[in-house]
């Protein structure tokens, strides 16, 4: 702190333990007046190192005279953000006030430093007092900065100006609002008398180099300040407890906001990003209704700025649990304490993820803490190469955009209309600013020409804003230049949204893309948040909607608001699977090593890994390898309608995908000359072909050449949507299309025509008419063309790379691998089922041919059932249908034509009349071979039967035979399903060999498949395409049919039949105990309610001895299962039931209880009884030396250890019932259960348990728990298991299980019950049942069940607030709905029902 003034140092010490590395280094260098880059971790106190050495100045200069600091602006702090002003507050209010009272304090004269934040949402008065009196230190934006500089007053005000302060560097420096800020700084310096000096201040820029020329301009010194960015990070993966798919199920967000809501309220403050404004509504809902109104806010750009400024300051304050960010908040807004950082789904880059993970222990000495929730497979593994580049201290590298004209052309025409220059001296100020210190001289003129010429060189001077002094070369604004360029500037692209509004209510619901609303129709139906909905009309502005019921969106949203990944990440992606790759194939079939290197290296949890190794494993069982640095593979299978599917798999990240995708789909389209569909996302491209493609898979990779390949791309740009939508951008930024035209904005749709206009006079053939277009299209030499098509290539995609790679590829430096499959592998089914706005055209949704592949969930990798079996019942309907039933003359004279000829045999004798009624009036023929021909027909069957029949003028033209057998065939095919080619000959008489022939020519066209399609057919059968279409899709109907899923009413009434708790099902009679008591294994429920409920609801006559019996008889056996000891044995405890050969099975589920943590007197008895085996009471009491109440307190901590039991379930009764409330045997009588003394439990054992218990799972016990289950509920899927035990291996363990048990044929997967996400499997025995249920009538019954019950499924799989599973609180079904609840001797009538019906529900809720 030398050097600086007292009450400066005074005011630092007090308040700041110590001075950081950075302020150390860099205040010396600030003191000098040097230029300095700041570059050191989050939360290292940057922005105040920059801020306190400026103030210090300040203070001198203002104690240097007299107290007072001159009226002008001296510091200009420039930042990204709008928000980052109110955050001013804190790093300049506070240090001027302590200053102040310092100075005071030393005897000097109090200072008056001014501040003054200036953005965009500056209310006017703020404005107008600025201009009266200019700010010592003026906060503003890049924009604001712009507009200042274009104003005589900002002007005037800004050329005092002594230092620039640029906050968060790394935001700007990367994209063309960099280069509009660079040009702006230049143009500040122009109007200051000394040289600036110019702080930079960011956490995350690489390289430092490039940023440090870019903060200073060109040939200026800048001194580096370089901390690093490495701290210590607390970093982990979240995944749900079920298993991840390609698309997460809204249940799965239900689990995830459960997660996110339980670590809310594990910390102070939790800050959660999430990518798309979607998300963040949807968050924020879902979070309010879990943790409260007040507790959670959202905070993105659609919101407006009020709301934004009131969440920022009540997570200040503390009053806030929770706030859902998009990269609104990412960069350095000190938002106080945040304690957690959530980030739902993979940022996409490195530098984003260690910037939002920065905002969590954002002080000098905090660790930040982070947590990344995947929500896909492919989301999991980006993730986990995200962990592996923080952990290798890898950063993104910020490319600057080079000499953008665009932006160039805006500031012209800004710099210009406010004051005169000459064109020498301008182009030398443009020079000094680093992105364009390579303008060259041709660009620079063609630009000013464009300005002076106006934009087109067509509409003359109108246009133009800038006018030329040819003789002196100076340039002079036009009037309405500076207007135009002062409301129309910066960079950031206007796309104008519209609000979405919910017809009935007129609720806004969120905005949609401008070009999404201006191209869709009303009709249309697309997803916002998690909800579809039909548009019902388009208005200006507004899209009006109704909820179109969960119907799939038919159209895409292909803008996406997602950014691509950064190169860097995707190389960490590409590495990962790379290692992966090597670790399975050294050790086929043993997934270990790569999940140890997972958790071990990476430091990943083992869920993560688990599932990773999973997913990789069975897609590489399909690729024979997985796609890495240098393995590119693609795959081709054939989808539902007979088209296939090419996916290259190239995990390089969307923009060098886009740019392959594009290109090859401009290849296909020349090569086949048939228009494609093709989508790029991060880790794949997918061409959708038709039927008329037919190509050696491995020529693909020869397909585009490196020399070639950019004109070739630049070619397919032309066509994208992308070109227009840049093109909009670019010309708004070049002043070309001004946003506001007298004062007024200009509507979106006018922009858009104007911008057709503008493309139209200036690159004609860009929307010429296609027929019109000799050859390609010829790009012509203008300034905003080329930058369009600059952006193109290398902002939204990354030709350079993409090039690279055709060159590593040419080189055979790539190992590619080509896969014929049957269907689609692991990782082709996440992106099909990609999100729409992947797609490099504009199809509609329902024309996609993606959409079609169904894709089957059985993606076994050992399965490989082909197209193959289709049903025999499918096959036959579509044969009648497709065969004629003519009602007459006319339609038997139709039926001949579309036929082509009738042979014999098909006559049927109501044909014969017809026929001959036609040969009478000269309309058919029967020829000499018996086939029976339309007159219109008869010249193309005499090429096949030569005959001398007179024809018909006008259907007399001669056909080869070739054609006219093709012709014949194609007739005839469309009447007939599958066929041989012997069957197909046979009516025609003609050789085989011929037909085959012309078959292969019908295949060549897509017209007809060969395969085998009937079941069980032997010879290969050919069948016209769209008949074979419509027998899959009746074949897909028929087992969809036959397994449509029943309503949750149903299945909860099945659920009452299959456990017998329906009047018609319960069991009566103590045999029946043995099979209910068999379905119940391994449920944990209350000690007391098993006798009183649970069992006695199942069984009409039920008594408590008959349990004690069939325990004692050694076929059951009672014991407590936990992986937390519980205190003592109380009637609450919940114990399960356990046939004695699965003891052992069982126990492994759980760890056991250390004995050495027990009490000393129930240690004394474990160590009797491990000495002694098992004893009765008695001669427990004797050998343990103990008191008989002794020995039952430590019975009972023992039981409650799940160390100890008893032969008889009595026993247990005894131990948890008061002394004074059990009988003797002989006073025993009348209802309830019968409680015995200790006598009559038997004698007391310890469990015997497996040895190894508590290991990973294995297949053995896997198999048996999920046997159990499905005996249990007849169905089973995720949202069932919630009421069971905590202890049970998760769904996902379970669910490979089942796999493996449905690919053995021994249960079925499917979709039983609707309404639910997630898979779903069944007993074969129990779908009948379920069948059955469905059909059977409501007939108002009631069932109750208490509490503690397995079928107490409310607030888990039914609707409404969860019944505590107590065994006093009870549930009254009616049809299978919840009618009533008692909840701690609390009733409630949950339907609405008439007062009779109440009256009887009611009582069966109190009846026990």
């Amino acid at each position: 702190m030398n050097g600086f003034h007292p009450a400066v140092s005074t005011w630092f010490r007090s308040t700041f333990p110590s001075v950081t590395d950075a302020q150390a280094q860099a205040w010396p260098l600030i003191r000098q007046r040097r230029s300095t880059l700041i570059a050191a971790p989050t939360g290292s106190g940057k922005t105040l190192t920059a801020f306190l050495a400026v103030l210090d100045d300040l203070v001198r200069q203002g104690l240097a005279h007299g107290g007072q600091l001159p009226d002008e602006t001296l510091v200009v702090y420039v930042s990204p953000l709008k928000a980052l002003s109110n955050d001013i507050q804190i790093n300049l209010q506070t240090p001027l006030a302590g200053i102040t009272e310092h100075l005071q304090q030393l005897g000097l004269p109090p200072l008056a430093i001014r501040t003054a934040v200036r953005t965009g949402d500056t209310p006017q008065k703020d404005r107008a007092q600025m201009r009266k009196r200019p700010p010592h230190i003026l906060v503003t934006t890049p924009e604001s900065l712009y507009v200042l500089l274009g104003s005589d007053s900002g002007r005037q005000m800004l050329a005092s100006t002594r230092t620039v302060i640029v906050d968060e560097i790394h935001a700007i420096a990367s994209s063309k609002r960099g280069s509009h800020l660079a040009l702006s700084l230049e143009r500040l310096q122009g109007l200051c008398a000394e040289p600036l000096t110019r702080i930079g201040l960011s956490a995350t820029q690489n390289p430092i180099e490039a940023v440090s020329r870019f903060l200073v301009g060109t040939g200026r010194m800048c001194d580096i300040v370089d901390i690093g960015h490495a701290r210590p990070r607390d970093l982990d993966i979240e995944v749900p407890p079920v298993p991840l798919s390609a698309v997460m199920a809204n249940d799965v967000w239900e689990l995830v906001y459960d997660r996110l809501a339980t670590l809310a309220r594990e910390h102070r403050t939790t800050l959660i990003f999430v990518n798309t404004r979607r998300l963040a509504e949807r968050l924020a809902r879902h979070l309010s209704e879990r943790l409260g109104k007040t507790a959670v806010a959202a905070h993105h750009g659609s919101l407006a700025k009020e709301l934004r400024l009131d969440a920022e300051q009540r997570l200040k304050g503390g009053a806030l649990q929770v706030l859902i960010a998009t990269a609104s908040l990412e960069l350095g807004i000190d938002i106080g304490e945040v304690d957690l950082v959530c980030q739902i789904g993979s940022p996409g880059s490195i530098n984003g993820f260690l910037q939002r993970v920065g905002r969590s222990g954002h002080q000098v000495g905090g660790t930040p803490k982070g947590r990344l929730f995947a929500i896909t497979r492919d989301d999991l593994i980006e993730c986990a190469a995200l962990l592996d580049c923080v952990r290798r201290g890898e950063l993104d590298t910020l490319h600057i955009p080079v000499a953008p004209l665009d932006v160039l052309a805006q500031q012209l025409i800004a710099e210009v209309s406010a004051q005169e220059w000459s064109e020498q001296a301008l182009l030398a100020l443009i020079h000094r600013a680093a992105p364009y210190a390579a303008l060259d001289e041709h660009h620079y003129q063609a630009l000013l020409q464009m300005l002076t010429d106006g934009y087109n060189g067509r509409q003359g001077i109108r246009s133009a804003y800038l006018h030329r002094d040819a003789l002196t070369r100076t340039l002079r604004g036009r009037r309405g230049a500076r207007l135009t360029a002062v409301t129309s500037g910066g960079t950031i692209p206007d796309n104008a949204d519209y609000s979405v509004l919910l017809e009935p209510q007129g609720l806004n619901i969120g905005s949609v893309n401008e070009d999404f609303a201006v191209e869709s129709i009303a009709g249309d139906i697309f997803q916002l948040g998690n909800t579809s909905y039909r548009i019902l009309r388009v208005e200006a502005g507004k899209v009006r909607v109704e909820d179109a019921h969960g119907q799939p969106p038919t159209i895409p949203f292909w803008l996406g608001e997602a950014p691509g990944r950064s190169h860097e990440l995707s190389a960490a992606v590409a590495r990962l699977q790379g290692h992966l790759d090597a670790l399975l194939s050294a050790t086929p079939g043993d997934l270990q090593p790569a999940q140890d290197w997972l958790t071990a290296t990476l430091g990943l949890n083992r869920a993560s890994a688990e599932q990773i190794v999973d997913y990789l494993a069975r897609t590489r069982l399909a690729l024979s390898a997985l796609p890495s640095q240098d393995t590119l593979i693609m795959e081709r299978f054939f989808d539902e309608s007979g088209g296939t599917q090419l996916i290259i798999h190239t995990p390089f990240g969307s923009r060098l995908n886009r740019a392959w995708g594009l290109a090859l789909r401009k290849r296909f389209c020349r090569t086949f000359n048939f228009e494609l569909q093709a989508a790029a996302s991060e880790n794949a491209i997918v061409l959708s072909l038709s039927t008329s493609h037919s190509f050696a898979l491995d020529e693909v990779w020869r397909y585009l050449n490196s020399a070639s390949a950019e004109h070739l791309l630049i070619q397919a740009v032309l066509d994208a949507p992308l070109f227009g939508v840049r093109w909009r951008w670019n010309a708004g930024v070049a002043l070309a299309l001004p946003r506001y035209v007298g004062g007024r904005k200009v509507a979106p749709q006018i922009q858009r025509m104007k911008s057709e206009d503008l493309i139209a006079s200036v690159f004609p053939d860009q929307i010429a008419c296609l027929e019109n277009l000799a050859g390609e299209r010829e790009v012509p030499d203008h300034p905003l063309v080329e930058q369009t098509l600059d952006d193109c290539l290398h902002e939204a995609m990354d030709s350079d790379a993409w090039l690279a790679l055709l060159r590593r590829m040419e080189r055979g430096e790539v190992r590619l691998i080509s896969r014929d499959l049957p269907a689609p592998s692991p990782m082709a089914a996440e992106i099909l089922n990609a999100r729409p706005y992947t797609f490099l055209d504009d199809a509609p949704l329902e024309e996609r041919r993606t959409q079609a592949v169904l894709n089957r969930r059985w993606s076994d990798p050992h399965s490989t059932d082909d197209l193959g079996a289709l049903d025999a019942e499918a096959i036959a309907g579509v044969r009648e249908e497709a065969w004629p039933a003519p009602h007459g003359l006319d339609e038997m004279h139709e039926a001949l034509m579309s036929l082509a000829c009738i042979a014999e045999h098909e006559v049927t004798p109501q044909w014969a009349v017809w026929l001959n009624a036609l040969a009478k009036g000269g309309r058919a023929y029967r020829l000499q071979n018996g086939l029976w021909v339309a007159v219109e027909r008869l010249s193309c069957l005499q090429a096949l039967y030569p005959n001398g029949l007179p024809l018909l003028p006008g259907f007399d033209e001669p056909w080869t035979v070739d054609e006219a057998l093709v012709e014949v065939l194609r007739a005839r095919l469309g009447g007939f399903g599958p066929l041989t080619v012997i069957e197909i000959a046979a009516p025609l008489a003609l050789p085989v060999t011929d037909i085959t022939q012309a078959l292969a020519r019908l295949e060549q066209e897509g017209y007809v498949l060969r395969g085998r399609f009937s079941p069980g057919a032997v010879d290969e059968q050919w069948c016209e395409r769209h008949l074979l279409a419509r027998i899959h899709r009746y074949t897909v109907k028929r087992l969809r049919r036959e397994i449509e899923p029943v309503a949750l009413q149903d299945f909860m009434r099945f659920l009452f039949d299959w456990q017998h708790l329906s009047e018609s099902t319960r069991g009566q009679g103590s045999a029946a105990l043995g099979e209910i008591v068999g379905q119940l294994e391994g449920y944990a429920a209350a000690t007391s309610a098993w006798d009183s409920d649970v069992l006695s609801a199942r069984i009409k006559d039920y008594t408590a001895t008959w349990l004690d019996e069939l325990c004692r008889s050694g076929k059951r056996v009672w014991m407590r299962l936990s992986n937390t000891s519980s205190a003592t044995a109380l009637r609450s405890t919940p114990v399960v039931l356990l046939p004695r050969s699965q003891v052992a099975l069982w126990s492994g589920l759980t760890e056991q209880t250390d004995s050495t943590t027990l009490s000393p007197k129930a240690q004394k008895v474990h160590l009797t009884l491990r000495e002694h085996g098992a004893l009765f009471f008695d001669e427990l009491v004797h050998e343990a030396h103990l008191l008989p109440s002794e020995l039952e307190n430590a019975l009972q901590e023992l039981v409650g250890a799940g160390l100890v039991n008893a032969d008889s379930f009595a026993g247990l009764r005894a131990l948890t019932t008061p002394a004074s409330k059990r009988q003797a045997r002989s006073s025993r009588r009348g209802r309830g259960a019968f409680i015995g003394g200790m006598d009559d439990a038997g004698r007391w054992a310890l469990v015997r348990r497996a040895p190894d218990a508590a290991r990973p799972h294995s297949a053995e016990p896997l198999e048996h728990v999920a046997m159990t289950l499905l005996r249990r509920y007849g169905v089973v899927f995720w949202r069932l298991l919630e009421r069971e035990a905590d202890w049970l291996p998760s769904w996902r363990e379970l669910l490979r299980t089942f796999h493996r048990l449905e690919a053995r044929g021994e249960i079925r997967g499917g979709r039983f019950v609707s309404g639910l996400a997630g898979e779903q499997f069944a007993l074969p025995e129990a779908i009948p049942l379920l069948r059955e249920v469905r059909r059977r009538p409501h007939d108002g019954s009631l069932i109750a069940v208490c509490g503690a019950d397995p079928l107490n499924l409310v607030g888990t799989l039914l609707p409404g607030s969860k019944v505590p599973a107590v065994s006093g609180n009870r549930i009254v079904y009616r049809d299978g709905v919840p009618a009533a609840v008692m909840v701690g001797g609390k009733p409630q009538v949950l339907l609405e029902l008439d007062q009779q019906t109440t009256s009887s529900v009611r009582e069966k809720l109190i009846k026990h």
